[in-house]
């Protein structure tokens, strides 16, 4: 009996149609990615009206008010001209398409950390999102801290280029929890003390902050019992990411109520219990309690 002719099609149907699938396999990831690494909230002036991911949210540090960009694929305003190579240059190597160095309120010193892998499919994306034709705001800076060229003597005394390498020896829910808090989910940015000219101190990582940018202040996450979440179970960090719920029964408020709406409760259990293993493996450090909302 002779195969229907159809069949013999068949192989050439499959092939036209993976490049399609691998390109939603991409997205599908890539929104993962972007869900775990909080973009909407930064990237969005919701108290302003602003369209999600048109940049303008303002955040005032010690050295002035910088405007988040506008990161939709709107051509004029965003990065919808951008090639992989020029979104993986910002996030790996901190620097615009043109080679000008980004100012560290963008956290490319964590996003460095970043696999290729998870860089490409958030692009993959960010390609997918509604473009907005909203120009960016200029920086409100101090004086002389807004002079780029300053950023190249900073990069070299605080800036580690390069992805986050696996620890031999150590379980899979380490790594991958120590990938997503230093990586992806950034949390040293808001968690770790900084010095004068705004580097974060790494002896004192994940210590607290008081009087974060916008003045907001960042708990110890690091298992101190005194003013850390030493006497916190697994069960009682993976609670918080998932509800935003305390282990006193409170709830978490400001830009941490933010992470875990936008952030944390839409990561995997798997990931949510990754993140508290690694962070009860730290080494605690006495810093600054949990504050008020």
């Amino acid at each position: 009996m002779r195969p229907h002719p159809l069949v013999a099609l068949l192989p050439l149907f499959l092939i036209a149609a993976w490049p399609a699938r691998a390109q939603d396999d991409a997205v599908h990831r890539g929104e993962y990615v972007f869900n775990a690494a909080g973009c909407l909230g930064c990237h969005t002036d919701a108290k302003g009206g602003g369209k999600p991911l048109a940049g303008g949210r303002p955040l005032k540090t010690p050295f002035g008010v910088f405007y988040t960009p506008n990161i939709t694929p709107d051509p004029a305003n965003g990065i919808g001209k951008w090639s992989l190579d020029d979104f993986r240059r910002a996030l790996r190597h901190g620097e615009m398409p043109s080679g000008t160095p980004y100012f560290p309120v963008l956290p490319y010193t964590s996003f460095t950390r970043m696999s290729d892998g998870d860089i490409a499919d958030l692009f993959a994306y960010l390609k997918t999102r509604e473009p907005v034709a909203q120009a960016n705001k200029l920086h409100e800076i101090r004086f002389p801290f807004g002079w780029r060229f300053l950023m190249r003597f900073w990069r070299l005394l605080y800036f580690d280029e390069g992805p986050l390498q696996p620890v031999t020896g150590k379980p899979d829910d380490w790594n991958r929890g120590r990938y997503l808090v230093e990586a992806v989910a950034h949390c040293g940015e808001c968690h770790t003390p900084r010095n004068s000219l705004g580097a974060a101190e790494k002896d004192r990582a994940f210590s607290g902050v008081r009087g974060g940018p916008d003045g907001q202040n960042a708990p110890n996450i690091t298992p101190d019992r005194e003013s850390g979440i030493g006497t916190w179970s697994i069960e009682d960090i993976t609670t918080l990411l998932q509800s935003g719920q305390t282990p006193d029964f409170d709830w978490v408020g400001s830009g941490m109520g933010e992470m875990v709406n936008n952030s944390t409760s839409k990561l995997t259990d798997d990931d949510r219990r990754a993140i508290a293993v690694y962070l009860k493996s730290l080494p605690p450090r006495a810093g600054a309690k949990r504050a008020e909302k």
